[in-house]
């Protein structure tokens, strides 16, 4: 286990923002994770958070606290048949890694969340999604140890209660369990997911379907053409969720913007973000050193030495007038520190 001191953040969030935290502990298996709880208990009055990637985290001043990282690696097939395999999965392994390993492998199921930053315990958390795929589909169990005993307890998918960008590691259970592990349940027969958005272009005008290396491809030249990369311009990929409103809401709305994309949602109806900010004149402008991407609205960025209040300050005039035009309210991915 490491413990370090008076820590820089700056590798530890892809919006490059020059943070530290007091204390940043590092550890590689559940046992150094109980050690490490140890020493957060015994200290009560001092803040603690569990990172992954730091793709979703927007730091507006330095971090109080003690910080936690998973170092917890390895890909473990822990149930085969003819049809699918059950793979265990250390929260520390870089998400599309792990994806470029399955399809290379002929596991299927995750090409759709292709070039998405981050670790995979994180996909638990978040509940990942791209392209008309979300990662709970293919989560069959989580892995945890608990905060306050340090006991080892797994969920299984009925009890993560999975929802759009959001889990019971988000709401009931918010730093109270951390995911060690992520159990995925995978297939080996390939059943491509090109019904959404601009991968539908894939499967038009073809006597085949396409193949998951095809898939995984299309997706890694449609993320890189829209979004920023993170090791160039500093960014959290979409910062926004995609609102869902009501029918009700989105008829009006379509009677005034006929032409207002849409996606049927768990709920309501889903309007993209990035739409909506669009239509309100920020696409490519900037306030400082913060910036809304030029290629794609939904991401705000690090144009050179932004600070985090500076985006957040970005973020909320933004945020103000979707609400002023569209009466939606955006509600940020992203978590402000």
């Amino acid at each position: 286990m490491q413990i370090h001191t008076d820590y820089p953040l700056l590798q530890h969030n892809t919006f490059g923002i020059e943070a530290k935290c007091a204390h940043f502990v590092e550890y590689n298996n559940e046992d150094e994770l109980r050690e490490a709880l140890k020493l957060i208990r015994k200290d009560k009055d001092t803040p603690w958070l569990h990172i992954g990637g730091g793709s979703n985290l927007l730091f507006t001043r330095d971090y109080p606290g003690t910080i936690l990282h998973s170092g917890i690696l390895g890909k473990e097939v822990m149930e085969e048949s003819k049809d699918s395999l059950l793979l265990r999965v250390g929260a520390a392994e870089d998400w599309d890694s792990l994806v470029e390993w399955c399809v290379s492998r002929g596991y299927h199921g995750l090409e759709n969340l292709s070039l998405i930053p981050g670790e995979a315990g994180a996909s638990a958390v978040q509940n990942i999604g791209a392209y008309g795929v979300e990662v709970e589909s293919l989560i069959e169990k989580v892995e945890t140890l608990h905060v306050e005993t340090g006991a080892a307890r797994i969920f299984q998918h009925d009890e993560c209660e999975y929802g759009y960008r959001t889990s019971i590691f988000k709401q009931a259970y918010k730093g109270k369990f951390i995911v060690t592990h992520v159990q995925y349940r995978l297939s080996k027969a390939f059943h491509p997911q090109t019904s959404y958005g601009a991968l539908k272009n894939l499967s038009e005008n073809r006597p085949t379907p396409p193949t998951a290396t095809e898939v995984r491809n299309e997706v890694i030249r449609i993320r890189r053409e829209k979004l920023p990369d993170p090791a160039e311009i500093g960014s959290a990929g979409s910062f926004f969720m995609n609102p869902v409103i009501s029918e009700a809401q989105f008829r009006l709305l379509q009677s005034q913007h006929p032409d207002i994309p849409n996606y049927p949602a768990k709920g309501g109806i889903k309007v993209p973000a990035g739409w909506l900010i669009e239509q309100c004149g920020w696409k490519g402008k900037q306030l400082g050193q913060a910036g809304v991407h030029p290629r794609q609205a939904l991401v705000l960025v690090n144009l050179g030495h932004a600070t985090g209040a500076e985006i957040q300050l970005l973020s909320q005039e933004i945020q103000k007038d979707v609400a002023t035009r569209f009466n939606i309210n955006l509600h940020p991915e992203v978590l402000f520190l």
